[in-house]
């Protein structure tokens, strides 16, 4: 049991167990998202739900590849090549379409109409079906005998989420 224990604990072996944890939409991977989501104050309840479905898919749908481990001492770096949907590119659509058309999202006083406008947003990111690929290194530390993985970078958690403005 201790060789087979060994064989788990190694950096590649810690960021596939990440990395799945999106891909089977784990308890904490979930929690966070509803986290976040509960903490946004300007999308309704109905937003929320279409954004969280358009998130699950996301991580359902990332496809990983290892592509180097490096070792020196108790630190590692693990450089892993990832595919998501390219969020990021519908934002930025369909924040040229509002730019272009700022009379779309318009209420009846003649005032923009910011609801709309995410209503519109969220529908054109569900939409996506383009995908990018990004790379990650990603860090961890031996803590003991144990290989820990350390917390995302703000850039990192972006390309996970398909919305890296690269």
């Amino acid at each position: 049991m201790v060789g087979c224990n060994n064989l788990m604990n190694t950096p590649t072996k810690r960021v596939e167990e990440f990395l799945n944890r999106y891909q089977t939409l784990d308890n904490d991977v979930i929690s966070q998202l509803n986290y976040t989501l509960d903490e946004n104050y300007t999308l309704t309840d109905t937003q929320k739900e279409d954004y969280r479905t358009v998130m699950k898919k996301q991580y359902k749908d990332l496809v990983y590849t290892i592509k180097e481990e490096s070792v020196d001492g108790d630190t590692a770096i693990v450089t892993v090549e990832i595919e998501v949907y390219d969020y990021s590119k519908a934002i930025l659509e369909a924040d040229e379409h509002l730019l272009n058309n700022p009379d779309e999202f318009l209420n009846d006083e003649g005032v923009s109409d910011v609801e709309t406008f995410i209503d519109f947003k969220i529908d054109m990111i569900s939409k996506s079906t383009e995908r990018v690929k990004y790379t990650l290194d990603l860090t961890l530390l031996k803590d003991g005998d144990v290989w820990k993985m350390d917390n995302l970078t703000e850039i990192d958690r972006q390309k996970i989420h398909g919305i890296y403005n690269y």
